[in-house]
């Protein structure tokens, strides 16, 4: 099964991962981890550090001729602004003073990671739980994208909402993410779609206002959160499965779009939404066409009993706002026990267009397992030999 490992601080001086259970024959290249490298630095009200960085992988093992070995696949990303940290960050001993963090941001793990490891500088704990981690994360599960996108299973993203501007038309947007689905890559059309748009929003009037509240907060020091959805096409029905709770499939996907930093909600379909009604108002009635059985709705986001039912899988996200805000909030300083303002560490004003295209990385290890799962394969003939029997929906 796919394994993934990462390593590495945010102004250190590389970003280190391994994904192992990739089947051998499987084509990569770096420019493709790239091209989901890009796309994870942009949107709308990025900070600063996206101006230093641009992001490249280099391949150290598990590659042969473009294509995988079997073996785990290593994977690095340099910090360029490692060159502005050598000290700060040196991994020996150095004789320079280093002032200390000792003001923990409220939102972050400042606080907790603080006392949890017995730190007396808060700048150990920043630099793991930086979002910076994420850059390697697209990295290795880009090519856990790949592996699907060979089975004909597609990965896209969309933001709905930033701040309190969301899509208030939805059969509009509905109607053209259906147009968009049916297409030959079906879910990576939508996210196609939505990389033409600074804040990833399929509707081209909402889109300048969620510019507005984005600026709104640059001018006034702040930051804003938001919601984006994932939806995923292409897939057959039983992947994942009811008879163990950690082999449901919802519970997985939630799970690893939950260890997302500032993601403090995900919902399958329009779960809360469906909350508010009655049972025969939400679950997707079944009907049969020319001996094939389909459903006119997708209300359950493509999982009922933790398995795939065939339908697209579509995740709903909510991200807070980022816990840096240039004003200050009300905190203590740890050494000197007194109230102060929290400090500023460089960062971003919105990363909702981001997360949306981490939460579609971040996801594919997950997919890609319950395949492997059920269907097997040390080798990319083998595994899509086996999918071949693969049972499909009519939608």
């Amino acid at each position: 099964m796919i394994r993934i490992l990462t390593a590495g601080e945010s102004h250190g001086k590389a970003l280190v991962g391994i994904i192992e259970g990739i089947p051998a024959g499987l084509e990569i290249s770096v420019e493709y981890i790239n091209f989901h490298l890009k796309r994870r630095q942009m949107g709308y009200g990025r900070g600063g550090r996206m101006r230093i960085e641009s992001d490249e992988v280099e391949i150290i093992s598990g590659v042969r001729f473009g294509k995988t070995l079997g073996s785990p696949i290593a994977l690095m990303i340099k910090n360029r602004d490692w060159g502005n940290w050598k000290s700060k960050m040196s991994i020996e001993e150095i004789d320079d003073v280093i002032e200390k963090i000792t003001v923990p941001r409220p939102g972050h793990a400042d606080l907790a990671g603080y006392f949890k490891y017995g730190f007396d500088d808060i700048r150990d704990v920043i630099e793991r739980a930086s979002a910076r981690e994420t850059a390697i994360r697209v990295a290795c599960c880009s090519i856990a994208r790949k592996l699907l996108e060979e089975m004909g299973i597609f990965i896209g993203s969309h933001v709905v909402q930033i701040g309190y501007v969301k899509v208030e038309d939805r059969n509009k947007l509905d109607k053209k993410i259906q147009k968009l689905i049916h297409k030959p890559k079906g879910a990576l059309e939508v996210s196609l779609s939505a990389d033409e748009s600074e804040v990833r929003c399929l509707d081209k009037s909402v889109e300048k206002k969620m510019k507005e509240v984005i600026k709104n907060a640059m001018k006034n020091g702040d930051t804003v959160g938001g919601v984006f959805e994932v939806i995923v096409t292409g897939l057959p029905i039983g992947l994942g499965s009811y008879v163990q709770w950690d082999r449901r499939l919802d519970g997985l996907l939630a799970q690893v779009i939950m260890s997302i930093q500032a993601v403090k909600g995900v919902e399958i379909g329009p779960a809360f939404e469906n909350a508010t009604k009655f049972g025969s108002e939400v679950h997707d009635e079944i009907f049969v066409k020319n001996g094939k059985i389909y459903r006119k709705t997708n209300r359950a986001g493509g999982i009922e009993g933790g398995m795939t039912n065939g339908q697209p899988i579509v995740l709903r996200v909510a991200m807070k706002p980022i816990s840096t805000v240039i004003k200050g909030l009300n905190s203590v300083d740890l050494k000197k026990l007194k109230p102060v303002k929290s400090r500023y560490e460089r960062s971003d004003f919105c990363a909702v267009p981001s997360a949306s295209i981490i939460a579609e990385s971040v996801i594919a290890p997950v997919i890609a397992n319950a395949v492997l799962e059920k269907f097997g394969g040390d080798s990319l003939k083998e595994l899509k030999k086996n999918y071949k029997g693969a049972i499909f929906a009519l939608w």
